[in-house]
């Protein structure tokens, strides 16, 4: 064993006169993980290989945490029948399927971090790691047997965010990549303004406008007169210990009904169709059109929500579990069009 490893990352106790150690975060999670999906088999994606749809343009969707882990696992079991139902049946459905109106989705099946390792400081990072590189593995797949050199859309909310993020920075940003990217949705968690730049995307932009392409957009749902502020201060400490300053830290809002930087606010008439009812099993309920105002505020999507929606918001008002839904046809709309858009550009070169 490594001396120096042995002194800073162990503990050691003398038992029965051997000595025994307490494994690091990461020593934890590699010895309970699961085997790394096999991204040849049609098992491991939760959409994609039995679609009949194609089209010039493919989308990579990366769902959110999904694994509740009674057992406290860190990293989510591929085949476990709970969480692949729920992604399958409520995730997939009401986010990724927002998406099914302009391309085929791809969906991996990956060992996300566990909700129990969303709450432990100590193991989170680590669970993330082990997540993200099925992420990546996934993505090389998807590139070498679906793309093929076809354009793509980038999608994720929540981990599914963080992981497209994290992708878009090491593997698209500044690379030929992203002349094939139509777009990264990047949902539901804290993009700051700050990150486009010399900070961390230096070549990919927020998208300005609906129908401009190889950009990002980004926006996190909040109740109207809920009080954001302990979330912003959140938002602002995780940005200003990650680079040691204040400037740009601010979340990143595309209102998700204009999908325009110059137009933040948009009236309930301009709302194409939100999911009614609270994410669950089985089939989802008539989309209802003109039901949800916004106004892009502090970095956060203000939405004002007409009766009988019933979607109930989280904690400080957070309508987090809703990011994708409340907005669905104009998620829809909006990748139909930048869609179109990529494809017509590039067929004049």
């Amino acid at each position: 064993m490594n001396l120096l490893r042995g002194l800073v990352t162990f503990v050691a106790t003398l038992v029965g006169g051997e000595l025994t150690f307490a494994a690091t975060p990461r020593e934890d999670i590699a010895a309970q993980a699961a085997a790394a999906p096999d991204y040849t088999s049609p098992a491991n994606w939760a959409a994609g290989p039995a679609a009949a749809k194609s089209g010039p343009v493919d989308v990579f969707y990366v769902h959110p945490t999904t694994f509740r882990s009674a057992k406290g696992e860190w990293n989510q079991r591929p085949g476990d029948a709970v969480a692949d139902q729920w992604t399958d049946e409520s995730v997939i459905v009401r986010q990724g399927g927002a998406f099914e109106g302009c391309c085929r989705v791809w969906a991996p099946r990956y060992r996300a971090a566990s909700f129990n390792a969303l709450q432990s400081e100590a193991h989170r990072d680590e669970a993330f790691a082990l997540a993200y590189g099925d992420v990546e593995r996934a993505f090389d797949w998807f590139l070498a047997n679906v793309s093929k050199g076809r354009p793509f859309i980038l999608a994720g909310h929540s981990q599914g965010g963080k992981h497209i993020s994290d992708l878009l920075e090491k593997r698209i940003d500044g690379t030929a990549l992203q002349t094939r990217m139509v777009a990264a949705y990047i949902i539901g968690i804290n993009l700051a303004g700050g990150e486009f730049g010399p900070r961390r995307f230096k070549s990919v932009p927020i998208c300005a406008k609906p129908a401009q392409t190889g950009c990002a957009v980004q926006w996190n749902a909040v109740m109207a007169g809920s009080d954001p502020t302990p979330m912003l201060d959140a938002y602002r400490r995780f940005y200003a210990t990650r680079y040691g300053t204040e400037d740009g830290w601010e979340p990143v809002c595309v209102n998700p009904v204009t999908f325009d930087l110059g137009k933040p606010a948009s009236l309930s008439s301009q709302a194409l169709g939100a999911a009614p009812g609270v994410p669950g099993l089985g089939p989802m309920k008539p989309l209802r059109a003109g039901a949800v105002a916004v106004k892009c505020e502090r970095g956060l999507a203000i939405v004002y929500l007409a009766p009988g929606l019933d979607l109930a918001p989280g904690p400080g008002g957070s309508m987090h579990f809703h990011d994708v839904g409340l907005f669905f046809a104009d998620v829809r709309a909006n990748a139909a069009l930048r869609a179109k858009a990529w494809v017509l550009a590039h067929r004049r070169k």
